[in-house]
């Protein structure tokens, strides 16, 4: 469970990204309780294309009781193999039926699936598509059909603080967004509003406009 721990994220995507991860109660002292669920972060990390690992390791000398640090090394170009499964393609049948459409809509835009990170402060934000098209032009779409406030809350929070300038969100009508505190005029980037079905053709209207 990520919220034990305390985590960062720094970088860009031109250069690449630095997550940071330790367990809150070693800012006191030093602990080993969290050892074994961070290791569990390993075969997930395997599925990641390119990657380096840098571990702290510490442990106690069972005769002096002294603690004692030592360094671990990992990176993509191990032959280790994940026994976890891969991850879900699609996070939602929303964005599924969406990916079917676009393949049928007559189109030069390409649309790939969440190929972007955008740094914000302490984190990433990871949107659901990137649409290109053979003239050079990239933007970013990110689809918001999730209701719960706390998730809109979080999520508006992101799309101020990215300063995206290439970022398109589609927006379900049905969201209580007043209720989660967002105010839609506030919205730095184009939104796309659809009720049951995201439609290739608004987002396309939208890209055609920008």
């Amino acid at each position: 469970h990520l919220l034990q721990y305390k985590s960062l994220i720094e970088g860009d995507a031109d250069h690449g990204f630095t997550l940071t991860i330790d367990g809150p109660y070693s800012l006191f002292k030093p602990s080993t309780r969290y050892g074994l669920a961070l290791a569990k972060m390993l075969p997930a990390l395997l599925h990641v294309t390119k990657w380096s690992l840098h571990a702290t390791l510490q442990n106690r000398d069972t005769y002096s009781g002294v603690w004692k640090k030592g360094r671990f090394s990992l990176n993509s170009d191990c032959d280790l193999v994940s026994h976890y499964p891969p991850g879900k393609p699609y996070d939602s049948m929303l964005e599924a039926s969406f990916v079917e459409r676009w393949a049928k809509s007559k189109t030069e835009w390409k649309l790939e699936r969440e190929v972007d990170l955008i740094p914000i402060p302490g984190s990433v934000m990871i949107p659901d598509f990137r649409l290109v098209h053979p003239n050079g032009q990239s933007y970013l779409l990110e689809i918001v059909g999730y209701w719960r406030p706390e998730y809109l809350k979080k999520k508006f929070y992101q799309v101020q603080s990215a300063e995206c300038d290439n970022l398109i969100l589609a927006v379900s009508e049905r969201l209580n967004l007043e209720k989660a505190g967002v105010k839609v005029k506030d919205v730095p980037v184009p939104i796309v509003w659809f009720k049951d079905k995201l439609l290739p053709k608004s987002v396309l209207e939208i890209l055609n406009s920008i």
